[in-house]
């Protein structure tokens, strides 16, 4: 896979849409999440037609803030799991990415107040529509759990009407370890969108 990834979504798209793309600008997934659904599901393709789907993503529960979300590939096998910390990631996202029961990764943001203020700033009115050229969080996803050795890094990009982020490997990631970390990169997305 060539790094940086783009990953990009439309903010007033009625069911939520990803793209990301490889710095050649070759699809890489076309992920498109569910409407309706009492627990949350989402589809990874491998093209935008979603005629080639890939993984699938799902909630182990009902809208919870801790809900389990498992990563496994179209015959059923399990990859891996996304979980968020609870109350804890009410400041500041913190996510563990586990292979089975065990924590292999983490995703945490680089800086809460820069989410706080991105989101702040995106509720005023009309000035909050280019909330998306000021503030821009972004996440680090580390191996071993909290203080451990960065892997990759996901920033929000200037965007008007649109969401867009960067994925950069900062340690190379080969197989399930680096699909794992784009999958929980692609699920947090997803969860944290709300929060700007």
């Amino acid at each position: 896979m060539q790094y940086p990834l783009n990953l990009s979504f439309k903010i007033i798209a009625l069911a939520p849409q990803l793209s990301v793309t490889d710095a050649g600008g070759n699809l890489v997934y076309y992920v498109k999440q569910k409407l309706l659904k009492l627990k949350e599901e989402v589809t990874v393709f491998a093209d935008t037609a979603q005629t080639q789907p890939l993984y699938q993503i799902k909630a182990d529960r009902i809208l919870d803030i801790s809900a389990r979300y498992s990563f496994t590939d179209m015959s059923g096998r399990q990859i891996g799991a996304i979980k968020r910390r609870g109350l804890r990631s009410i400041w500041k996202a913190h996510y563990d990415i586990l292979d089975g029961d065990t924590i292999v990764m983490t995703i945490q943001e680089e800086s809460a107040w820069v989410k706080v203020m991105d989101a702040l700033f995106g509720e005023i009115p009309i000035i909050g529509m280019f909330a998306g050229y000021v503030f821009h969080p972004a996440y680090l996803v580390a191996r071993g759990g909290e203080g451990g050795e960065v892997v990759m890094r996901l920033a929000k990009q200037p965007a008007f009407l649109e969401g867009k982020f960067t994925i950069e490997s900062k340690v190379p990631l080969e197989g399930e370890e680096e699909t794992r970390a784009l999958l929980s990169l692609l699920m947090m997305v997803l969860l944290e969108r709300s929060r700007g």
